[in-house]
């Protein structure tokens, strides 16, 4: 019989300070644009769509010094999806929003997400990305290909402290607010009851 995982309660404030604490690191990319990587369940969106918008304020775009713009890409590795099989659950990242790579040509694309599990995803996000970009890159007349690279780095606010399936670029630069062990996370966009949420999270930091 499987062992129920530890569970560990995340609270909005945490997340958010984590995030402000982080930010001074992640400014040092200068980013364009964020990419938040987000799970399609049912009609919400959780993952990295909240941690993006906080980050978002701690920082600035270079160029206009206004605030960075964010998009979504939708992908789903253990949730059910139309169309998935139960084979493909946990086994394979589908892909149910992406973008059109011409956004991301030339730009600094900081990609975020709540938590870095297995890396999984992540590296399907960079690798797919970035072949997109490199497509579109080529349809450009040859001397402005050299001035339309497109650099990539992640942000995710927890790191778990496992061996990992997947794995990033080396050019890649890789930010996390927090290692954490193995633990379930549970996110306060996850609740259902935030109050309840919030009273078992400090709880949890009593006992």
């Amino acid at each position: 019989m499987a062992t129920e995982p530890k569970h560990f309660l995340v609270t909005y404030n945490e997340v958010h300070n984590i995030i402000k604490r982080s930010a001074r690191k992640v400014e040092e990319f200068k980013p364009d644009l964020i990419i938040a990587i987000v799970t399609p369940i049912f009609i919400t969106l959780n993952s990295g769509f909240f941690p993006a918008r906080v980050m978002r304020t701690f920082l600035k775009n270079p160029t206009t010094h206004g605030s960075v713009p964010i998009f979504a890409i939708c992908l789903s590795l253990y949730e059910e999806v139309p169309g998935v099989t139960a084979e493909q659950i946990g086994s394979q990242v589908i892909r149910t929003q992406w973008l059109g790579p011409e956004i991301l040509v030339g730009k600094r694309v900081l990609i975020v997400d709540e938590v870095d599990d297995s890396r999984t995803t992540l590296q399907y996000a960079i690798s797919e990305l970035q072949k997109d970009v490199e497509k579109a890159a080529q349809l450009l007349p040859e001397h402005e290909r050299e001035g339309a690279k497109t650099q990539f780095a992640v942000f995710v606010v927890h790191n778990k402290l496992k061996p990992k399936l997947g794995s990033l670029p080396a050019d890649v630069s890789y930010y996390v607010g927090e290692e954490v062990e193995d633990l379930w996370l549970d996110y306060p966009w996850e609740a259902t009851d935030i109050e309840e949420h919030d009273r078992l999270a400090l709880a949890q930091k009593e006992a």
